[in-house]
């Protein structure tokens, strides 16, 4: 079996952990497993390094999305299967609308022999289905549709969070509006739903459907227009002293998530992810400015040095997110009595 899938789904849907533990899983159950980080920056990204971290085989794809590198792609889906692998996850970056076509019929059209293309298939977490579900997602409550119209494979996320009728609920929703689809539901955190996934995975085949989603029209055009994108990695030190690296990622997110809602922009989502040498990290994610940050990982011990990666995610300017980000990373990093070297930079998109 040498099998590929990529996973879209909206900020803050939880790709990166369900491609994380779904990796982990697979390759403890049925065979070694992979996974691809995919961003349109420059910057090595954190989600490569969080998969190193948790233990998983990771590779990266940066500068471009997947939908336009295919030759890139493909030489690393070549690599993986060669070292064994038997199943490679990549994500996709931004809002992924569109990469059924670009990625699924291009390999289907020119690799179709080189390996099976398993269910196309789209992450979902309660409250971006609510919001799709009251229509009041606006420009972004369309890219959410989008893509779920493109989904063979719907995984409602985060079910631990949800009652049992909560998750009944929204698992009606979906098959219903969204017919052509199978559903599963997991918790990344926890595990639950992950051997039906995995089932999902082994057994399905893409469809290779391609719905009428407007792709490039006017209403793609304003919600893909709505989002900038930012990358910092720095490294920051104590001297003569140690550190609360948790609390400090955790200050970080809320003078972030204080300034924007200030200023009315959103932030859908937030990574902040910090590591030191020894390998010691902690890990704070922020979806959207309605919502507390979250610590999702732990430093076990006080830090006097650690390496950071910011990804951020946000409804507003590229200036003005890196405004924003500056002076957070200024005033947080003082109080922590902090100096900071920074050695990665971007930041990009409309915004609006």
């Amino acid at each position: 079996m040498k099998k590929f899938t990529v996973f879209s789904g909206f900020l803050g849907s939880g790709k990166t952990s369900t491609m994380i533990a779904l990796t982990k899983y697979f390759s403890a159950h049925h065979a070694p497993a992979a996974m691809i980080s995919n961003d349109l920056g420059s910057q090595s990204l954190a989600d490569n390094k969080l998969a190193q971290l948790a233990g998983c085989r990771a590779s990266e794809l940066l500068n471009d999305c997947i939908c336009y590198q295919t030759e890139n792609l493909v030489e690393r889906l070549d690599a993986l299967f060669a070292e064994g692998c038997e199943l490679v996850i990549s994500d996709i970056p931004g809002f992924g609308v569109g990469a059924l076509d670009h990625v699924y019929h291009t390999l289907n059209r020119d690799y179709a022999e080189r390996y099976e293309l398993a269910p196309f298939t789209v992450l979902v977490e309660s409250s971006t289905v609510a919001a799709l579900r009251s229509g009041s997602g606006g420009d972004l409550g369309y890219i959410l549709n989008a893509q779920l119209m493109e989904a063979d494979l719907i995984v409602l996320n985060k079910c631990d969070l949800l009652t049992a009728e909560e998750r009944g609920s929204i698992l009606a929703w979906l098959k219903e509006t969204y017919p052509h689809a199978d559903t599963v539901a997991i918790s990344a955190l926890t595990g639950e739903g992950l051997e039906e996934l995995a089932q999902a995975l082994i057994k399905g085949s893409a469809s290779l459907r391609l719905p009428d989603i407007g792709y490039g029209g006017a209403e793609f055009g304003k919600a893909m227009g709505r989002i900038s994108e930012l990358y910092i990695q720095y490294y920051a030190t104590i001297c003569c002293d140690d550190f609360d690296g948790s609390a400090y990622l955790l200050a970080l997110a809320d003078y972030l998530r204080g300034s924007a809602k200030i200023l009315g922009r959103d932030i859908p989502h937030l990574k902040l992810l910090a590591w030191e040498a020894e390998g010691d990290y902690g890990k704070v994610d922020l979806i959207g400015v309605d919502r507390d940050a979250v610590l999702t990982h732990a430093f076990e011990k006080r830090c006097t040095e650690i390496s950071v990666m910011v990804n951020a995610s946000a409804d507003c300017p590229a200036a003005e997110l890196e405004r924003i980000v500056d002076e957070a990373l200024d005033i947080i990093s003082d109080d922590y009595m902090l100096e900071l070297m920074f050695f990665k930079r971007e930041c990009f998109g409309m915004g609006g």
